[in-house]
């Protein structure tokens, strides 16, 4: 039941990746424009008002908390420890064009044996990007979150801090005055990357948009958009192409998942596994054997039809994987197969 199960959840993934494999995406949802981006920031900080789950040892957080006391004028020569306080690193992605006093959430994590974040307080602390250099400052409450049935996530020494963070120092670029922009496609593909610019063309009425490869499109700011390259992109994200994309099974051994294109075929081929005996295309001549389970199907099939045909055999998710497998070294699957 379980196997039957899981093939028509397969067969039903199959037919919907068939059906968006046909349909027209925008260009906001494929491309990425050169420097518009987000970039990681991280630093060090402390969180206190925990009860009782903090840091036991005092090498790293106690010393933390001795430059914290010397910033605010209190000289304390005592080794300080306290079981309320906790090493953290602080993460984010500081959005691209943020400008400064713009808030965004970060990420906290403990560093050192804190049982729980849970209550405590993020002191402010400064967030470094890969130069060195201070953009954001953050500080507030870590959020731990929930699960859906309302109780505290099993993963307590690591949380948020919503809106916690404010930019300090804006990132240098000029966008709007660009005069040319290099757009790049999430998935690479000469097929795809070649209908984006003749779109691009055709709406701006000449070429402006020039293939450089399979990822790569040099777009030159028409004179009409001059000083506004925020309206030229505007206009462009929400134009629509037919995608192309590379013929690809992927299976995930470990939990049984198995996706599939819709332009995956399948050559002639006998193949035979455990009681299991398929035939594609009527050339081969395959035998039924004893206890064997024989079907023959159309020749240059479809993923979707032969897992159909798996699912009416009772095939398992091991089996399936393993037959795929077979097909690809055969050479009848016409695609590529991807193991995860």
């Amino acid at each position: 039941m379980k196997s039957k199960l899981f093939l028509f959840i397969f067969s039903v993934v199959l037919a919907l990746a068939a059906v968006l494999s046909a349909e027209a995406a925008r260009l906001k949802d494929i491309i990425r424009v050169k420097g518009v981006r987000d970039n990681m920031i991280i630093g060090y900080g402390l969180v206190v008002g925990l009860k009782g789950t903090g840091d036991s040892s005092a090498d790293v957080t106690g010393k933390a908390l001795l430059r914290m006391f010397s910033k605010m004028g209190l000289n304390i020569d005592t080794e300080v420890k306290s079981k309320n306080v906790a090493s953290v690193v602080v993460t984010a992605n500081l959005p691209a064009f943020a400008r400064a006093g713009q808030k965004f959430d970060v990420n906290v994590a403990s560093v050192g044996d804190a049982a729980s974040l849970e209550g405590g307080t993020l002191l402010i602390t400064p967030l470094r990007a890969g130069d060195q250099q201070v953009y954001a400052v953050a500080q507030g409450s870590v959020s731990l979150g929930s699960v859906a049935d309302g109780t505290s996530k099993a993963f307590t020494t690591a949380g948020r801090v919503p809106m916690g963070a404010i930019v300090e120092k804006e990132l240098p670029g000029e966008f709007a005055n660009k005069k040319s922009l290099r757009l790049n496609l999430d998935e690479p593909d000469f097929t795809t990357v070649a209908r984006v610019s003749k779109v691009i063309n055709t709406q701006l009425g000449g070429k402006y948009a020039t293939p450089a490869d399979s990822s790569t499109i040099d777009l030159i700011v028409p004179f009409n958009y001059d000083g506004n390259a925020v309206e030229l992109m505007a206009v462009l994200e929400n134009l629509t192409v037919d995608t192309d994309a590379r013929a690809r099974v992927v299976i995930n051994e470990r939990t049984g998942t198995v996706v599939a294109g819709g332009k995956v075929r399948i050559k002639n081929v006998a193949l035979t596994h455990g009681d299991l005996s398929i035939q594609v295309g009527g050339a081969l001549g395959a035998k039924k054997g004893p206890g064997k389970k024989v079907v023959e199907i159309a020749n240059t099939t479809s993923v979707a039809e032969l897992a159909n045909v798996l699912n009416d055999m009772g095939a398992s998710a091991k089996e399936l994987t393993a037959i795929f497998q077979a097909l690809k070294q055969a050479g009848a699957l016409e695609g590529e197969l991807e193991i995860l």
